[in-house]
């Protein structure tokens, strides 16, 4: 085909979850809640750690940084979706669409990246206890974070640049519920032999790379707790990763299922409807997950909205 056919897109639509009108209140009710069950469930994550000295610890400080990334993963993709259901609109820049596919990108590498962070902090707590605040010092903590964001932001500048070279046809439709970088790249009308390569590499480096230090920091961490001889120690060693280990299986679970399933199935439908479980459910489970089984996170906040309460009382 003539890349004279293509031309420099102006805007996008966005099919999103469904096109039936009699759906769109209730698709709006329930991603409004989710959304605010989110941004509020990990702001008080933030709370509790930043308002509690007792939480200042190298664990506590990467939860921060997870809620923190959690609340801007989904503040890219779901107002714009809320924006596109309440105004029946399903039009999106081309810019907006870029901007959303590097953001979105970004943050869920970022995801990716601080849960293998939190597990070498375990895989440290429990496989050398006597050295964990030696090796895990604040200026090791601060890097790794920092470490973390420059190769999420270096890897969605790469990607966001590659699709930039790529041209759309005219009346492009996108059947998902934001610009998901897959998406852009399957719909594009001029040749995505180096994008593909590219997404592939990637996947492989940031994607199997985190996962294989994941599962290696948690043989470790199992051959250590078998050690310990008692059984309330082998109890109270496992506690402080169970909560890392859920998030970490839905995490991989939901991210994986959806790209498994679009690579086997080629539904894009399917596709959009799944990737709901990692963009949208995954964030908003976190703060429940860590935040049940934690008493240290349940003190804090207690405590927070009793000074909270005290300082109302008194002015």
């Amino acid at each position: 085909m003539d890349s004279g056919n293509f031309t420099r897109m102006s805007e996008f639509l966005l099919l999103g979850l469904s096109e039936d009108p009699e759906l769109q209140p209730f698709l709006f009710g329930l991603f409004f809640c989710m959304y605010l069950i989110t941004v509020l469930g990990n702001l008080l994550i933030i709370l509790a750690v930043s308002s509690d000295s007792h939480l200042h610890t190298p664990m506590y400080f990467f939860l921060s940084n997870l809620s923190l990334v959690d609340i801007c993963f989904t503040s890219t993709i779901v107002p714009k979706m809320l924006l596109n259901i309440q105004t029946q609109s399903k039009v999106i820049t081309y810019a907006g669409c870029i901007t959303q596919m590097c953001f979105s990108l970004h943050f869920a590498v970022l995801d990716d990246i601080l849960l293998t962070v939190m597990a070498y902090d375990r895989f440290v707590a429990i496989c050398h206890p006597l050295h964990y605040m030696v090796i895990m010092n604040p200026k090791l903590c601060g890097l790794l974070v920092l470490v973390s964001w420059i190769i999420s932001a270096l890897n969605s500048l790469l990607q966001c640049s590659m699709v930039l070279r790529v041209s759309f046809c005219p009346d492009l439709e996108i059947p998902h519920f934001f610009c998901e970088l897959n998406q852009m790249t399957q719909h594009a009308c001029s040749d995505t032999f180096l994008n593909n390569i590219v997404i592939y590499f990637v996947t492989v480096l940031l994607g199997g790379g985190p996962l294989a230090g994941i599962l290696y920091s948690y043989s470790k961490i199992v051959s250590s707790i078998q050690a310990i001889p008692s059984a309330q120690g082998k109890y109270k060693a496992f506690s402080t990763c169970a909560s890392h280990l859920s998030v970490v299986s839905l995490f991989y679970g939901t991210s994986l299922g959806v790209y498994l399933s679009s690579a086997v199935t080629h539904n894009s439908q399917s596709s959009a409807i799944a990737s709901v479980l990692y963009t949208v459910v995954t964030p908003m489970l976190n703060p429940f997950i860590y935040s049940l089984r934690n008493k240290d996170i349940k003190r804090a906040l207690k405590r927070s909205f009793v000074v909270a309460g005290t300082k109302g009382t008194i002015t």
